[in-house]
């Protein structure tokens, strides 16, 4: 199941239970109505200036807006690649020895700066 854009919480959770579209809401936080629509329809993100705007305007906090942004680009990042990086890459426990192939020079160094 793809993740749920948070354009989708938006409309559904805000716009739609006060009867207002993508295009008055622009005008009440004074952006293009562009930016809104294309929030609502899921092609563009939520900043953190619009999250301020969101905000402000709704008495949430700017925080719920970035965490709704934040993790469903997670959720995208983990679908398209959380294999392949589990895969590639390995938490320093899982490694054998500091002379294991995988371990650079600014590894070595790291490991000794934690000790």
């Amino acid at each position: 199941m793809p993740p749920i854009h948070p354009g989708q919480t938006l409309l559904e959770d805000f716009l739609k239970p006060l009867g207002l579209t993508a295009n008055r809401l622009a005008m009440e936080l004074v952006v293009p109505a562009t930016r809104m629509n294309d929030i609502v329809r899921g092609k563009r993100a939520i900043t953190a200036g619009t999250a301020l705007r969101l905000s402000r305007y709704f008495g949430t906090t700017p925080q719920f807006w970035t965490n709704l942004q934040a993790n469903y680009d997670l959720e995208l990042a983990e679908d398209a690649r959380g294999a392949e990086i589990a895969h590639r890459i390995m938490p320093p426990k899982a490694r054998q020895h500091p002379s294991h192939a995988r371990w650079t020079r600014q590894d070595r160094f790291s490991q000794c700066l934690l000790r």
